[in-house]
């Protein structure tokens, strides 16, 4: 399955000159993608409405002079305006700006502010064809004007490709872009429908067949990818009908002292539910009556301190740990870590056990690098900043740059989390409902990674299964959720994978 594929705005090109060095002219493709525009724009809008196509110079625009003409014989009100003097189009889009032959049309230096400001004011849709995903630079001038006029209008718009200011490759927003109610996209998304604020401004997005095969991946070799299923289904932990729990992983979660015990808590019984065999909360002697006095399934251990963590890991069936949820923040956590690490076990660092390395991080990543077992850390935002604090740019070069530095899967936390491996690897999510932002939700997230690396999944695969899983519970627990919701709400998700493998 190739749905999970996304490819920068440079690989699509790529992909759109395999095809045409195939044997597909480069005007068929355009023929596709201008007629799936106008069958999205009949779904937009009443059939015979008015709608108002805005062209760029370039292929974005040959797509709209297709769906213009395309929508005029279907019966509806057309009117192009076309941002450069038709004559210096070039390629593909002159021919389908020649094949158009519609006569409601302004074009170049007659395309004002004041002139679309008009023409918003009767038309039921429009359509932007402007730029695309192509773009990698502001709009100004006059571009800019435009653009504005439209946002500041009630019309709805259907974005070509994506909509334009917004970066395909980062979901920037460029200095002013479109704000769609929906995008149609070709052959397969681009991380700027993914990644915020991109997201935001496509609306709902679709993507269009325009005969472009998937062979095309093999030659390209993408290394980003929508985190869904068909990504890591092939790594879903399957059940024996003779297995038992033993065989299903032993994962320790380490909790801190009685006045935060809440957060391990939380991570233990989502590592429990995520399908671990056993799960052990290893906390401080005064930790042990009030977690005692909360959990069942889960077993407890009493840890006074790093020489018990070792102690406690000489049993070598426990194969997964996970530190941070409310474990303290100092000199002890950063010494607790390295004991872990130091005994080859899959890992999840979250929370207070990535802080603790404030100004100190080349000292984690070291130990990281030192181990062979997989290492997952779980940042949001601000404790990435700590970690990471010279690293720029957009959210998915961020998260890459990073877990090829500290040799970690690094799971970046937000609405559009993403997971990055150090092998360049990298995942965006989108399945999360805005309801999970609650205190304990990034605990929950947490213990589901730890519980899926129990069972044996690969770092990277176990990040992207548990995002996934997350996202799931989030939307079957609903609006008004609290993360002690999400352990029972993990069950239906983790049916409908088990369904799909065929389990049961």
């Amino acid at each position: 399955m190739t749905s999970h594929m996304l490819l920068t705005p440079v690989q699509m090109s790529k992909a759109d000159q395999m095809t045409i060095e195939g044997g597909i002219p480069g005007i068929v493709l355009m023929e596709n993608a201008g007629q799936a525009v106008a069958r999205e724009a009949m779904k937009c809008t009443g059939s015979h409405q008015r709608v108002l196509v805005l062209c760029g110079p370039g292929n974005n625009g040959g797509d709209g002079f297709i769906a213009a003409r395309c929508l005029a014989a279907a019966g509806y009100e057309v009117e192009v305006l076309l941002l450069k003097d038709p004559a210096g189009l070039k390629g593909d889009a002159q021919t389908a700006f020649q094949r158009m032959e519609l006569k409601a049309g302004i074009y170049g230096v007659d395309v004002t502010p004041d002139l679309v400001r008009e023409k918003l004011k009767t038309c039921a849709l429009v359509i932007d064809a402007l730029f695309g995903a192509g773009l990698d630079r502001a709009l100004s001038g006059p571009c800019l004007d435009l653009v504005d006029e439209v946002n500041n209008s009630s019309c709805p718009v259907l974005a070509v490709d994506l909509p334009s200011g917004v970066s395909g490759a980062s979901g920037e927003d460029l200095g002013g872009a479109i704000r769609a109610s929906s995008t149609v996209t070709f052959f397969c998304q681009k991380p700027g429908h993914l990644l915020f604020p991109g997201r935001a401004l496509c609306g709902s997005v679709s993507v269009a067949d325009i005969g472009i095969q998937p062979g095309v991946f093999g030659a390209i070799n993408p290394q980003n990818f929508r985190n869904k299923p068909s990504l890591w289904q092939h790594e879903w932990p399957t059940v024996k009908l003779d297995g038992h729990k033993y065989g299903k992983g032993h994962a320790v979660v380490f909790g801190g002292p009685m006045s935060s015990t809440g957060a391990a808590r939380l991570s233990a019984t989502a590592a429990l539910r995520a399908g671990a065999g056993l799960v052990t909360l290893a906390s401080p002697p005064d930790a042990m009556l009030v977690n005692a006095s909360h959990l069942t399934a889960v077993m407890l251990k009493k840890i006074a301190n790093t020489e018990g963590i070792a102690e406690l890991l000489k049993d070598a069936r426990l194969n997964a740990v996970l530190i941070g949820p409310g474990y303290g923040v100092g000199d002890s956590t950063c010494d607790a870590v390295r004991t872990l690490l130091s005994q080859e076990r899959a890992a999840v660092l979250d929370a207070d056990a990535l802080t603790s390395f404030t100004g100190q991080a080349e000292r984690l990543f070291q130990m990281i690098r030192d181990t062979s077992a997989p290492v997952v850390l779980t940042p949001h935002e601000g404790e990435f900043s700590r970690l990471f604090p010279d690293l720029a740019g957009d959210k998915l070069q961020r998260a890459r740059s990073a877990a090829e530095r500290s040799g970690a899967i690094v799971l970046l936390k937000g609405a559009d989390t993403v997971i990055a491996a150090p092998d360049g690897r990298a995942a965006i999510n989108e399945n999360a409902p805005p309801w999970l932002a609650t205190a304990g939700s990034g605990d929950v997230l947490a213990g589901i990674v730890a519980g899926l690396l129990a069972q044996g999944v690969p770092g990277f695969e176990a990040a992207c299964q548990a995002t996934w899983l997350h996202g799931e519970a989030g939307r079957e627990a609903g609006p008004g959720l609290i993360a002690e919701d999400l352990a029972d709400a993990l069950r239906p998700a983790i049916a409908m994978l088990v369904d799909k493998t065929g389990e049961g």
